[in-house]
């Protein structure tokens, strides 16, 4: 029986090379981030913002070694390309591979977003959220989210929590009188 186990195990290893390897740690990039939001926070143009926003989403793609940026990279690619199916099966892979990494569920949270999967990028934003309470793009997304699946209230507060860490994210018009998450009587 031992020896069968072995033998399935190496076999195993063999047809996907990422099971026998451990995920280094990420990179810690807490106070980087914190710093950028705090940036963002007094930014006084939108183009100013966007450059900030830029830079917090290279800490966030800074995947934690090598065969985790080639996961996050081709699965971002599929994505960009329509091949939804194929990125969820690699972000699928990065979760599986590096379960300590927020982006890998922040992707694979708006791979599903896209789909209409709503309920299923919801856990995974929580899930980025856990991992990085600062992550303002995971933080807006669940907003969306939380839209999509109908939950207008808590969409207004997750949008609001977003928008304390920075108040140039392109959603904040949904919060604007007219918008989708404009408080209640505050309406054209």
């Amino acid at each position: 029986m031992f020896r069968f186990a072995a033998i399935l195990s190496a076999a195993i290893a063999v047809t996907n090379p990422l099971s026998a390897q451990t995920c280094p740690e990420a990179a810690d990039h807490v106070a980087e981030v914190d710093a950028l939001v705090a940036q963002i926070q007094k930014a006084e143009t939108e183009q100013e913002a966007r450059a900030i926003s830029n830079q917090m989403w290279e800490l966030w793609t800074d995947a934690p070694g090598e065969q985790a940026q080639a996961l996050l990279d081709r699965g971002m690619r599929r994505r960009e390309a329509w091949d939804l199916l194929g990125a969820l099966e690699t972000f699928n892979t990065l979760v599986e591979f590096c379960p300590a990494y927020a982006e890998g569920y922040n992707q694979r949270a708006f791979v599903n977003f896209l789909r209409q999967n709503f309920s299923a990028a919801l856990v995974d934003l929580d899930a980025a959220i856990a991992l990085s309470p600062n992550h303002v793009a995971a933080l807006s997304g669940r907003a969306l989210t939380l839209l999509g699946l109908g939950r207008t209230e808590e969409a207004r507060e997750a949008l609001t929590e977003a928008l304390v860490l920075n108040p140039w994210l392109p959603e904040r018009h949904l919060l604007a009188p007219g918008g989708l998450l404009a408080p209640p009587g505050e309406d054209i």
